[in-house]
């Protein structure tokens, strides 16, 4: 029997991003502890194909299209979906670019496009979701930061820059929402095999240091994130606020 403290049932949660990598491994986490699912992404037909293939295994999911760096289309997409599919209970912010190159070179459009991405976007969809939690007095906000809100490498300093702000407005969300009844919390994964870091994942070199850098001596697997997930997203974490919670193999552990 399922501990009703982790128990979704009757809940529903909006994924940004969330037809492949992470934000399809948390949908079917969440979806697998009872809760329904709304998929989002910008491909209508993809979001469209995941969405019937999670119903063909027995889930309950519907989806919604819009593109998170268009604040305007965010708004339009969370009324829809809060007036023809039901209330959002939960929110996981997961949609997210990566662009590489030395600092000293990154172009600005490409710096624009990562905070774009990866910051506002969660400024945006989280506010248009809070407006409709803060009446109800209830609301669980799982923004995805990273290992990078915390460490730096090179090539990736703007995405540093953006998951680091990703972390700090979590933050900002538990100081003006947790009043409402709103948690907002941060799950931030460390070095994951995924469609966005394939060629991390196939570079013998960085495979080599990164496992020498992780006390678990592995890249992480995307099961591995739906734990924490479900906790952030469940009665379990009714206290628990403006956190992040590193799920990284220690790597943020040790020096």
């Amino acid at each position: 029997m399922q501990n009703s403290l982790f128990c979704l049932k009757n809940k529903r949660a909006l994924i940004t991003g969330s037809t492949q990598g992470i934000g399809l491994s948390l949908a079917y986490g969440l979806a697998a502890s009872g809760a329904a699912i709304v998929l989002n992404g910008r491909n209508e037909e993809r979001v469209r194909e995941t969405a019937a293939k999670m119903r063909a295994e027995g889930h309950t999911v519907d989806y919604v299209v819009f593109d998170v760096t268009d604040q305007a289309a965010v708004q339009a997409g969370i009324e829809r979906v809060e007036r023809e599919i039901g209330p959002i209970d939960i929110l996981i912010n997961n949609a997210g670019i990566q662009r590489r190159a030395p600092l000293e070179d990154f172009a600005a459009e490409s710096w624009a496009a990562i905070l774009e991405t990866n910051l506002s976007s969660v400024f945006y969809v989280s506010q248009a979701v809070a407006r409709h939690m803060i009446p109800r007095g209830r609301g669980k906000i799982v923004n995805i930061c990273s290992v990078q809100s915390l460490l730096g490498r090179p090539t990736i300093a703007p995405y540093t820059a953006a998951k680091g702000g990703v972390a700090n407005l979590t933050k900002g969300m538990c100081a003006d929402w947790a009043k409402y009844g709103i948690q907002a919390n941060g799950l931030a994964p460390g070095y994951f095999a995924t469609e966005m870091n394939r060629a991390l994942v196939e570079n013998e070199e960085f495979s080599a240091w990164l496992c020498k850098r992780t006390p678990a001596n592995r890249w992480g697997k995307v099961e591995e994130l739906q734990g924490a997930a479900i906790f952030l997203s469940s009665a379990a974490s009714d206290f628990v606020n403006g956190q992040i919670i590193y799920v990284d193999g220690g790597m943020t552990s040790c020096v």
